[in-house]
């Protein structure tokens, strides 16, 4: 394994660690004591080995274990004996807690840069079952160097494509002006094919910048008004729209003139784009003059922005695999000509992760697919709304 590059060789062994945690962890449901069992005291000693903090949490956030690496990261006293004692006598950061808190009601990993007093961290809360949760804290310095040497690598890769393809993209547009009856068909596919390759070289290129990113603490001042945002990201799917009479609905809640702003605590450029998939998405799976709509509708602390097409909907093997890398669905599903790279979804998952919200499918009782994406609500819109992102 010596030749495996050391963001690979981490991986592995958080993966490694990650699930044997989740096993010990549902091993110790129903209250027996963490570490009994040789299985367990091996676990134990590869956590405590660990260049990352592991701290694991009962259903009641009483400390269970913690490594030496969480001690120093935390820069709590070692001689104490910490197990047994709750989370916030280990540590008061609010970020943390509610961090903790957000992963218990979602029962899904939560993940944030955590300003700790040995300096910047990268945490991921991991729930289990029966209430238990792992806390791992990572060196931000140290990850972010790792994550800027692979995006160096896909850049790299992804430029060394992008000469070749806009070569043959100009050979193409070449061929296209010379064309005879005879070829006229094999020009234009090979048109069209390069198109598409240069467009899936972009996406892969975006994907594994959004996946090898880490949360920008600055990010949380950056807010935008929802409404304005989905009509801006119509205004460019417009023309593509039109030439098949295809509309969209935009609902909010509340009588028209006596609405409130709706602004979401989030990167309106990186939405931007998330929008514009689950709309291009739309558009594909709607039938000639169908209309698209747009739910915008706040849910406590949360926004919804559900888009519903008028299309098929979802298979059961739409719904399981939606969201993974180059999946498509069934082609003759599809009402548009045109075919996308297969990471549009996947783009999609990963903005709302890294703007701390989530994204789900489902078919519509009235009929069409709906894709929600769900992120946080501003607490409090301020007086004046500045101009949206371009």
């Amino acid at each position: 394994m010596n030749g495996l590059p050391p963001v690979l060789l981490a991986l592995l062994l958080g993966v490694a660690l990650g699930l044997g945690l989740a096993w010990l962890l549902r091993r110790s449901r129903g209250g027996a004591p963490l570490g009994r069992g040789s299985a367990s005291r091996r676990l134990l000693g590869w956590i405590d080995a660990s260049s990352s903090g592991w701290v694991i949490l009962d259903r009641d956030d009483r400390v269970l274990h913690l490594n030496p690496r969480a001690l120093r990261l935390l820069q709590v006293d070692g001689s104490r004996l910490w197990q047994g004692v709750v989370l916030p006598q280990l540590s008061q950061d609010r970020a943390l807690l509610e961090a903790v808190q957000l992963a218990r009601r979602q029962d899904r990993a939560q993940r944030l840069g955590w300003a700790s007093p040995e300096g910047e961290l990268e945490l991921l809360a991991l729930p289990a079952d029966g209430g238990w949760l792992a806390l791992l804290l990572t060196s931000r310095r140290s990850l972010e160097a790792q994550l800027a040497q692979q995006e160096r690598w896909v850049s790299d890769v992804a430029h060394e494509l992008k000469t070749p393809l806009t070569a043959l993209l100009l050979v193409g547009d070449s061929l296209a002006g010379r064309v005879t009856p005879a070829n006229a068909v094999l020009v234009q596919r090979l048109q069209r094919e390069l198109l598409r390759l240069q467009q899936l070289v972009g996406d892969l290129l975006e994907l594994s910048r959004l996946e090898n990113s880490v949360p920008d603490a600055r990010a949380s001042g950056l807010w935008f008004e929802a409404p304005a945002l989905v009509e801006q990201v119509w205004q460019g799917l417009r023309p593509i729209a039109e030439q098949r009479q295809i509309t969209l609905r935009i609902e909010l809640p509340g009588r028209s003139g006596q609405r409130a702003p709706i602004a979401i605590e989030a990167d309106g450029a990186r939405v931007h784009r998330a929008l514009l998939n689950l709309l291009d998405n739309a558009l594909r799976y709607s039938p000639e003059g169908g209309c698209i709509t747009v739910l915008i509708q706040p849910r406590g602390s949360w926004c919804q922005l559900a888009v519903r097409d008028q299309g098929p909907g979802l298979s059961n093997d739409d719904l399981e695999r939606l969201f993974e890398r180059f999946y498509r669905g069934d082609p003759a599903r599809a009402k548009g000509a045109r075919t996308g790279s297969g990471l549009g979804l996947a783009i999609v998952q990963q903005i709302a992760v890294s703007q701390g919200g989530r994204v789900q499918a489902g078919n519509h009782p009235d009929g069409g697919a709906q894709i929600e994406l769900i992120l946080p609500m501003l607490p409090r819109v301020p007086a004046a709304i500045p101009g949206l992102p371009g």
